[in-house]
């Protein structure tokens, strides 16, 4: 069996006390660029493996990171979370994932469970727990798609989304523009959806219908509910005449797609059908669908580099001060496809 290779034998072969090789692994700031590339070359050489709980005890630091997502049975989340993960190749840091449920006290458990764990830092894409009780927690953190008044956060220009949204729509000369949405509070990002959209059809002098529904917690659920609704459009509003529909993400214009064709056997040109995210419930429907694009990977970026300027500045021998909360906003795309055709 292969020799496990010690702190002493890194020392002996670089001729550096013990205690410098510690400050290696639990300090390196403290230590010359010389001196850690000479002692980094030692234990490639040597073959040294290390011990990565032993490092935990020593110096409180996990190397772990955070993470609260609301649900994972909307695509949006679920590929949020993928990007997340795959940043271990260039970032370096390891994850703790626990979806909230949407439940505060749930949530409150968690967020503890994972403290006990001495996360380094919190990505945060549920809406329940308000930003100035997640401030309290006194860990760096960092908000994605969601109010973040109190910490750094990452969001889409919503306004500008929903704006896209209501031109895409007028410019297929819909005669009732319409909106599916759920219940949120004002300061949530996404409500920015709601009035770019609302504003913009208004100011073409249209009426907007803006439907906010309670659409349930799972994809049976919401199919129940958005089912209700088609039901109520199909008698709202005159068969002959076209209907414009921005849903509030892929999911759910991806399930009202489906009712439609369920009902016609293809999509009729009476209904023009927009959804939000650019998720793969968009790309790969049974007609892909015209969606608003979140620049996903360019929110993970920011948001992991938002987060890693507050981990590392409290690593250092003089932590830096926490600093104001940042909030970064990217840009989101429209992304024309079938469902918004002109022909």
């Amino acid at each position: 069996m292969k020799k496990k290779v010690t702190f002493a034998d890194v020392a002996a072969y670089t001729g550096f006390s013990k205690t410098t090789i510690s400050r290696y692994f639990n300090d390196p700031d403290s230590l010359t660029l010389e001196n850690q590339e000479k002692i980094q070359t030692a234990l490639k050489e040597l073959g040294y493996q290390e011990n990565k709980l032993a490092k935990i005890l020593a110096n409180g630091k996990s190397e772990f990171i955070g993470i609260i997502v609301p649900n994972l049975y909307l695509n949006f989340y679920a590929e949020m979370l993928e990007l997340l993960l795959t940043t271990y190749e260039q970032c370096g840091y390891k994850f703790l994932v626990f979806p909230g449920s949407e439940k505060e006290d749930v949530e409150r458990k968690y967020i503890h469970e994972l403290l006990a764990y001495k996360i380094e830092g919190l990505i945060v894409l549920s809406h329940t727990i308000p930003s100035d009780e997640l401030a309290s927690y006194n860990v760096p953190i960092v908000a994605i798609e969601r109010e973040c008044d109190n910490i750094c956060g990452v969001t889409t220009d919503n306004f500008k989304g929903g704006e896209m949204a209501a031109r895409q729509l007028l410019a297929c000369e819909c005669d009732h523009y319409l909106h599916v949405n759920v219940h949120f509070p004002k300061s949530s990002p996404a409500y920015g959806r709601i009035v770019g959209f609302e504003q913009t059809i208004q100011q073409a002098g249209k009426q907007p219908v803006i439907y906010q529904e309670d659409l349930g917690n799972s994809v049976h659920e919401i199919r129940i509910q958005l089912k209700q609704l088609f039901e109520r459009i199909e008698t709202q509003f005159p068969a002959e005449e076209k209907k414009g529909i921005f849903f509030a993400n892929d999911t759910y214009a991806n399930i009202f797609l489906n009712l439609i064709f369920q009902k016609y056997g293809l999509l009729p040109d009476t209904y023009k059908l927009i959804g939000f995210d650019n998720s793969t419930a968009s790309a790969e429907a049974i007609l892909p669908i015209t969606t608003i694009a979140q620049q996903k990977e360019e929110m993970v970026h920011e948001a992991m580099q938002l987060l890693i300027r507050q981990m590392e500045g409290r690593k250092k021998r003089r932590p830096e001060p926490r600093f104001a909360p940042v909030q970064v906003e990217v840009e989101p795309l429209l992304i024309k496809r079938e469902t918004t055709s002109l022909e």
